[in-house]
């Protein structure tokens, strides 16, 4: 019998994903990953993924289903690979992807690599997308036939290994509303629990509060600049400013003015008119290619830079082994250096990288 172990995070999605695994015949273990404490986070409220109450839904889930049930402590792997990334990101001026990075280096290869210790052939999560191997051996990812909860974006890292090792049960599902009446049919406690939102570990949304607690820093003011260089006023901190932020800068300069760039270097938050927050190309490094090992020539497909973006018309040319540079159809509004661009052929997901 083939052997699986389910990531469970304590939510509806991955206790369906692992009733769907057990009825299509996979002895199945869970596991509920500890990334972090809320008292390093500083949250009170519970509403974030990783709390006692999530480990608690999820073993009553797996003992519900007849399952053993682990908990990992991957607190440490969490804190360098995940919140390093991202207080570095910001402290250099970019916009970082924490969710990317928690599938890249925890799900997709701390818990691979402890599914592979216990023996199983697969790691099974609930995230929204399909995985299907073509005629000639390679495995694809492909977009989730539930377009609006497609989570492909964050998953464009896998590997031809990790693909090959990975199941998305949730991937053929069209609405949410089948996957919460299957977890109903088995009396699940988690049936009508609501999704997680945001970055897990900032569950009340103030990153710059949570990177001074972190960091034990405070970030200095510094000027505000037009795109010519001449000083406008005074910003709070770079790390407090994100590519097309309009609100929250405190300053009145008789117009609508957006963040159009930061250079932590200098200090320098850069604001400039709607209409300068667009541009046609984008470089990518940190490469990964699904469906080919490399782009020999110029590639018609489209891309988007941000999750909930919809998929843009453009050019690809790889110009190194791990360079892409992109330039699409239409100008694109407030690309940030730190975000993933992912590229489609339809909807399979033909690759990404970080946007440089």
């Amino acid at each position: 019998m083939s052997k699986a172990l389910i990531a469970m995070s304590g939510g509806v999605d991955s206790s369906v994903s692992a009733a769907l695994m057990l009825r299509a015949g996979y002895e199945c273990i869970g596991a509920t990953m500890k990334l972090y404490s809320r008292e390093d986070t500083g949250d009170r409220s519970g509403k974030t993924c990783c709390s006692l109450d999530d480990v608690e839904d999820a073993r009553a889930v797996a003992y519900k289903l007849g399952m053993l049930h682990y908990v990992f402590n991957f607190q440490e792997d969490f804190s360098e690979q995940v919140i390093a990334r991202f207080v570095d990101t910001y402290e250099n001026g970019g916009t970082p992807n924490p969710c990317i990075e928690c599938n890249r280096y925890l799900k997709f290869e701390r818990l691979y690599q402890r599914a592979k210790v216990l023996g199983c052939d697969k790691i099974v999560t609930g995230h929204y997308a399909r995985i299907e191997q073509r005629g000639d051996g390679r495995w694809l990812l492909k977009k989730a036939r539930n377009t609006a909860k497609d989570q492909s974006y964050v998953l464009y890292f896998l590997n031809q290994e990790q693909l090959s090792a990975t199941c998305f049960p949730l991937g053929e599902f069209e609405s949410k509303d089948e996957i919460r009446r299957i977890a109903e049919e088995y009396g699940f406690v988690n049936a009508h629990k609501g999704d997680s939102q945001d970055i897990c570990f900032v569950p009340d949304g103030d990153y710059v509060g949570f990177i001074e607690r972190h960091t034990g820093k405070t970030y200095p003011p510094g000027n505000y600049c037009d795109l010519e260089g001449n000083v406008l006023g005074q910003h709070k901190g770079v790390i407090g400013y994100t590519i097309g932020q309009r609100k929250g800068l405190g300053i009145a300069l008789g117009q609508p003015m957006y963040v159009c760039g930061k250079c932590a270097e200098t200090n320098t938050v850069y604001l400039g008119e709607n209409k300068d927050l667009f541009s046609r190309e984008v470089t990518a490094r940190s490469i990964n290619l699904i469906p080919f090992d490399r782009i020999e020539k110029p590639m018609r497909l489209c891309a988007k830079i941000r999750y909930n973006q919809k998929e843009q018309p453009c050019t690809v040319v790889q110009t190194d082994e791990d360079t892409l540079k992109i330039t699409f159809d239409e100008p694109q509004r407030a690309i940030a250096r730190g975000q993933a661009v992912v590229l489609y052929d339809g909807d399979i997901v033909a690759g990404g990288g970080t946007i440089i």
